[in-house]
């Protein structure tokens, strides 16, 4: 999405990501990959779990993280043990979801060229 960011403005689009993560950790990832836009923290993921998007890990799987020393209460802030399920949504001006892509593989994102499109078609 960083390399599509200026068109998105350039459609008068903000782009924000929206993380369950402490600031302290997103900064690291904001440095490594030069991210300029915006990135808010969702503590314990409860806009995710609004919107249905929040998923809790199940124990067998909190034990794989360990395993890989993801210490994932650390790096959230919380005991939760949930996660977001990834999605873009295009919102309009008035708070309204026009589109909304989402896919519980971490690993399939849709391509930046699929939210311009969904922009483009909002005008």
């Amino acid at each position: 999405m960083q390399k599509a960011l200026g068109e998105l403005e350039d459609m008068g689009a903000t782009l924000v990501a929206i993380t369950p993560q402490l600031a302290e950790h997103s900064r690291t990832m904001i440095k490594k990959h030069a991210l300029n836009y915006h990135l808010v923290m969702d503590a314990g993921n409860a806009y995710a779990a609004q919107l249905g998007l929040r998923f809790q890990v199940p124990p067998a799987l909190q034990l794989v993280y360990d395993g890989f020393g993801i210490d994932l209460p650390k790096y959230n802030g919380d005991d939760s043990w949930t996660l977001a399920i990834p999605a873009r949504l295009v919102v309009d001006q008035g708070g309204l979801i026009k589109a909304a892509d989402i896919e519980v593989d971490y690993t399939q994102r849709p391509e930046p060229g699929k939210t311009i499109a969904d922009l483009k078609a909002l005008a």
